[in-house]
């Protein structure tokens, strides 16, 4: 797997650190609110696990799964839901957690979901932010790092399912993904 991977962006401890101050930041904003924090699958699950580690609050769990690549590189545009919460979120802080905010569409629709189910607030935490292929009009509250527009993988995040336990973030060689 290693071979296919241009460049590494993060490292193991780049990212442990990072998630520490993120952590850090959500127990401090939520604080005497015992938030729910939503790990959108697949991609966000690794990150979701640590992050909720170094968030030293009560809070509580639940996951959703939203698709918008199926296989592919790029986002198709239309977002299904295939899994989600069971937790009722109405008067609820909720904090959506993700891997890397790219178009944003997901988010988006998302955002508005957990808005029209009654949610107290909504907010964004992901670990990569591409501002550059943005095309909704969704940001991140919080985010680990903003990033270039390449196609990257590893720490949860993958193209085709595979990629995603590797423990560092990279960028995908082009070859790989344009056969």
């Amino acid at each position: 797997m290693n071979r296919d991977v241009e460049k590494i962006l993060f490292t193991e401890e780049q990212i442990a650190r990072r998630v520490r101050e993120l952590g850090a930041a959500l127990a401090r904003e939520y604080a005497g609110k015992e938030p729910l924090m939503v790990c959108i699958l697949k991609g966000a699950c690794v990150f979701f696990s640590d992050l909720v580690r170094a968030t030293d609050i009560p809070l509580s769990l639940d996951f959703m799964q939203a698709s918008s690549y199926g296989a592919g590189a790029v986002s198709s545009g239309d977002v299904r839901i295939v899994k989600d919460v069971g937790t009722p979120v109405a008067g609820r802080h909720v904090i959506l957690v993700e891997d890397i905010v790219d178009s944003g569409n997901s988010l988006c629709r998302l955002r508005a979901l957990f808005a029209g189910r009654g949610a107290a607030s909504v907010k964004i935490c992901a670990f990569l932010d591409k501002k550059a292929r943005r095309t909704a009009p969704v940001e991140a509250d919080y985010a680990g790092y903003e990033i270039e527009d390449a196609f990257v993988v590893g720490y949860g995040l993958d193209y085709a399912e595979r990629y995603r336990n590797l423990p560092y973030i990279g960028i995908l060689k082009r070859s790989v993904y344009e056969k």
